[in-house]
């Protein structure tokens, strides 16, 4: 149940304040409990008005929170504010999420340059002889609901005939490519209808498949829905608690059953690891030579994490951006040579070998010269074999997270199939064998960076989509992901595909707070001498913007885990596509076994759609409600349409025009 009990956390005015400033920043705190809108702008104007980086990222911090409808009071000079109470009713609850990523999406939409983004997408444009925009591209909702009702389907054999009404099909977006109906490049499609979600448009970093739901039954093959698949996130404690791999449960399961091939699966991990390190210089500077890698000595592991030290601040000192430039060519041995060398991965390959010798040498007496089951059944009874078990562990983790597990990032339907439930087609559509072998093909011949960057060479990663997860846009009520199943029937396998809750988010991160306030933070904490330095290099670790946020917050001495919870639980959903999940992902199994057969054909996109027409779509078209819900959405003149970007009103700045009709 949420909380009623409000809880007051104070703010203090950042350190080294100026008394001016510290009355400039208590006197916003008095007019943020207000209503008066003029009183809130002189305060907020005068504090920015100081030219300090903390008080400035304070006051838009501030600010923020208050929009977001956290309570602000101010006490014996001393600014204090409390996060609003939880919601019991979910329908209430889903508002008020909402509302707060209006916030932030609105401000994305007040942008010059997307506002004219949306605008190039709206006017019409003569392609092959016919008049087209981003409009020819939406479903026109009285057609369909008219074809619905045209329809008298009395059993399974008649579904045949609404395939003539709506036929599905996917299309993988690549950066080149053009729409054939209409010659909108596919990404700005995806990226136009990206933008009618109520939570911002921000890109990933790692990989990113982008995916189209198109339907070839009508004029210029409108949009039914539109995906993405992203690099996984790497800590997760959720998804790894149900696919067996988190540290303690691994061991357990281990210790109940210690058998030959996860013995020879440990030492062959720790072989492979050290393989894909470059270790030329090291060999060369006296750190390492082959021969310790049978008798690892503590004295050459220390020697290698003082050099990991040193290179470390090396890096600090001198690093510049233009030394991690993205290697184009990735068959270019010499560029991923020259990568390795640099300080940044210099320490992280000397931090990596000393950890791979400290296992070696932790596993020696047990798996070594020779891997047996008694062996490990005796190295499990020791805590330092037993930490060395769990290194292997970590680094097989790391080798499938982002590769052949991916997150669905992005997933849903947009007007007028949203009203008959295309977001569950589309969702599994998402995880079908079409995609499955599109993932597979777009990064089969992928080149790690990290990876690559460590061993000095390319190294590519099985690429095989074994695992996804998602998360539902809200944490209460009915989710588009509940109750989705594949039958194995369906897509001829053994075993069904199903979306499986697996938990619920920690409610942790930055999308409450508008750019200007993570900006604030970024700039504060880049500007300071005191404290961790956080670097944006790609290789520097996680999320490195974050931890800039977090370090900002920390400068300002206000409570960073209670301002960083947004307060969003959403559920964490899982969906395996192979029945042999744990096994593969450790490397012990060579091969997937996918739930489903694997064709050449996209015979799956049509199965699938079969099951989802009799399903969901087919009952749903018998609602009266459902239908008039479908008619609303007219992409003629006057468009009055679901899909379409609805910019928030602004000041009209020089030669912008309004949204207006354009047909």
């Amino acid at each position: 149940m949420p909380s009623m009990i409000e809880m007051w956390y104070s703010l203090p005015c950042p350190p080294e304040c100026q008394p001016a400033e510290r009355r400039a920043f208590v006197a916003l705190g008095r007019a943020l409990a207000t209503d008066d809108a003029s009183a809130r702008q002189a305060a907020r104007e005068r504090c920015l008005a100081k030219d300090n980086a903390a008080l400035t990222a304070a006051t838009h911090v501030l600010i923020d929170l208050v929009g977001q409808g956290w309570n602000v009071r101010v006490d014996d000079h001393e600014v204090a504010i409390a996060p609003p109470l939880g919601v019991a009713d979910p329908v209430e609850e889903k508002s008020r999420v909402r509302r707060q990523e209006l916030i932030k999406r609105d401000e994305q939409l007040s942008i010059p340059s997307v506002r004219r983004f949306i605008a190039a997408m709206e006017k019409p444009r003569e392609f092959e002889g016919k008049f087209v925009s981003i409009f020819s591209l939406m479903r026109d909702g009285k057609e369909l609901s008219t074809a619905l009702q045209a329809l008298e389907i009395d059993g399974d054999a008649d579904l045949a005939r609404l395939r003539g009404v709506i036929d599905p099909y996917v299309q993988v977006v690549s950066s080149s490519e053009r729409c054939m109906q209409t010659g909108f490049r596919l990404m700005d499609i995806w990226r136009y209808f990206r933008h009618t979600w109520s939570n911002q448009y921000t890109s990933t970093p790692g990989r990113t498949m982008m995916i189209l739901i198109r339907d070839r039954a009508a004029l210029f093959h409108p949009v039914i829905g539109i995906a993405a698949l992203g690099s996984a996130v790497v800590q997760l404690a959720e998804r790894d608690d149900w696919i067996g791999w988190q540290p303690a449960v691994f061991l357990e399961n281990l210790r109940a059953a210690p058998t030959l091939r996860m013995a020879r699966w440990i030492t062959a991990r720790l072989q492979t690891a050290l393989e894909e390190l470059h270790v030329d210089d090291l060999v060369k500077d006296g750190l390492y030579w082959p021969t310790l890698w049978e008798n690892p000595t503590t004295d050459a592991i220390e020697r290698l994490l003082k050099e990991a030290e040193t290179r470390r601040r090396d890096h600090h000192r001198f690093v510049k951006a233009t030394d991690f430039k993205k290697v184009h060519d990735a068959d270019d041995v010499k560029s991923w040579r020259r990568r390795a060398e640099s300080d940044l991965f210099r320490s992280k390959r000397c931090l990596a070998l000393a950890d791979l010798l400290s296992a070696r040498q932790a596993l020696a007496p047990y798996l070594y010269p020779k891997a047996s089951r008694t062996g490990l059944s005796d190295a499990l009874d020791s805590p330092k074999a037993r930490r060395a078990i769990m290194s292997v562990l970590r680094r097989a983790k790391a080798d499938a997270v982002g590769t052949e597990i991916a997150d669905l990032t992005v997933c849903g339907a947009v007007a007028p199939y949203n009203a008959l439930l295309g977001g569950k087609l589309v969702s599994m559509l998402a995880v079908s064998p079409t995609v499955v072998k599109a993932y597979h093909r777009r990064y089969s011949t992928y080149a790690s960076e990290i990876a690559s960057s460590m061993a000095g060479r390319p190294i590519r990663r099985r690429s095989n989509l074994v695992f996804v997860g998602t998360t539902s846009l809200y944490g209460s009520g009915a989710s588009q992901y509940n109750r989705i199943r594949i039958p194995p029937e369906v897509l001829g396998g053994l075993s069904p595909i199903e979306f499986r809750q697996l938990g619920r988010s920690k409610s942790f991160g930055t999308s409450h707070l508008s750019a200007e306030s993570v900006r604030a933070l970024v700039r504060l904490a880049e500007q300071t001498a005191r404290g961790a330095r956080v670097n944006s290099i790609f290789g520097e670790g996680v999320n490195p913007k974050f931890r800039k946020v977090r370090h900002g917050f920390d400068l300002l001495q206000w409570p960073s885990d209670t301002l960083l919870q947004h307060g969003r639980q959403r559920i964490i959903y899982g969906i395996s596509l192979v029945d042999n999940l744990l096994p593969y992902l450790l490397g012990s199994d060579a091969e997937p076994s996918y739930k489903f057969r694997r064709r050449k054909s996209t015979a799956d996109v049509d199965a699938i759609s079969a099951w989802w027409m009799r399903r969901w779509c087919h009952p749903r078209s018998k609602s009266a409600a459902v239908l008039e819900a479908v008619t609303a959405h007219r992409p003629t003149r006057p468009v009055r349409h679901g899909a379409r970007v609805t910019l928030p009103d602004l000041p009209l700045a020089a030669g912008e025009h309004e949204q207006l009709e354009l047909y």
